[in-house]
């Protein structure tokens, strides 16, 4: 059983779980036993990290997939059962039976990886070195759900994963480590989602070393700068014509595949966007939302509140994809002399 921390040791103004280091003599000595909360591929590879450091995963906890949710992610129950650990999913990870199960198998440190539900603070306090979680942001920004998707919707050039000790509040605890991601005008949400796991994975095996022997750093956050925002929903890719192309192109590359994509209207008919090019300087007069045709790039100009918005790929309904020269010439075929998307409903005269 993992030895307790004298109190006497101990600051008077913080419990075993906000210790920084262990006391002098009582390092670790044996792998230390972990519990790793998590799913998603970020969960995956800073699961195999812990290992590869040595840890001793003894347990993974996880949840059901939503059957409403798009699963292209790694499962990472499936991970750890192919790795002979054992997994649960729990309805609720903080009722009473399931703590003490916890408890049970006296863990040393806690991790969450992309784990969706908030660990309660009997949890949170099992572990003699604490609780840790991974964080897709550069904290104390955008706290909350889907930080990805919205550093994205947001035009931001810079994220990066965060590193920090857990409390009762999400996102709110001292940060370890953070590591800068660069955003490239291009990156969509999966080809980010991809380099935060990357660097996710690096991050805790570089400070893996650190937290077991008790050294990681603690650096307070400034609360005052944080920014929240909470989880998308489909609807929230309805795109708005009067806004600048920028803004549009932003909102395509943050909800494109694998998530439900922006989209528009032409006429009753529902339109995604799933693919749109960086704007160039370019203007020209018009409503927002009317199509001026297909460009020497073959993309579709759309006009928007400021500038020119090239749509690359498309797709009308439940129809199949398409490209910007496939749906001038659907268009053509109904006879429409001119597209305008709109909001809630376009025109095709």
């Amino acid at each position: 059983m993992p030895m307790t921390p004298p109190s006497a040791l101990l600051r008077a103004d913080r419990s075993p779980l906000f210790m920084s280091r262990p006391p002098l003599g009582l390092e670790q000595t044996a792998p230390l036993r972990v519990v790793v909360f998590g799913y998603h591929d970020i969960g995956v590879a800073c699961m195999e990290a812990v290992q590869e450091q040595g840890g001793n995963i003894v347990t993974v906890v996880t949840h059901e997939d939503d059957p409403a949710e798009t699963i292209w992610f790694a499962s990472l129950a499936r991970a750890a059962a192919a790795r002979g650990i054992p997994v649960r999913a729990p309805a609720d990870p903080n009722a009473p039976a399931f703590v003490e199960q916890i408890r049970q198998l006296q863990p040393d440190l806690i991790f969450s990886f992309y784990y969706r539900r908030l660990l309660g603070r009997t949890l949170l306090q099992l572990p003699r070195l604490g609780a840790i979680n991974v964080h897709g942001s550069l904290l104390p920004k955008y706290r909350g759900r889907a930080p990805i998707n919205w550093a994205l919707v947001r035009g931001e050039a810079l994220t990066g994963v965060t590193l920090h000790y857990m409390d009762e509040r999400a996102d709110h605890g001292d940060i370890i480590v953070q590591r800068p991601v660069p955003i490239a005008v291009e990156d969509t949400a999966l080809r980010l989602s991809r380099k935060l796991t990357a660097a996710a994975r690096e991050a805790v095996r570089d400070t893996y070393p650190l937290i077991a022997s008790g050294r990681a750093p603690r650096i307070p956050q400034d609360h005052a700068a944080a920014t929240r925002f909470g989880r998308r929903r489909p609807a929230d890719g309805l795109i708005d014509w009067g806004a600048s192309a920028w803004r549009i192109y932003n909102l395509v590359r943050a909800v494109t595949h694998p998530f439900p994509g922006a989209f528009t209207y032409w006429g009753a008919r529902r339109v995604r966007v799933w693919e749109a090019r960086p704007p160039r300087d370019r203007r020209s007069g018009g409503p927002p939302g009317q199509v001026l045709g297909v460009n020497a790039a073959r993309s579709l100009d759309v006009l928007t509140g400021d500038g020119v918005l090239e749509i690359a790929r498309l797709q009308v309904d439940d129809e199949r994809e398409m490209n910007a020269a496939e749906f001038a010439a659907a268009a053509a075929t109904v006879g429409a002399t001119q597209v305008v998307f709109g909001g809630t409903g376009g025109g095709i005269e």
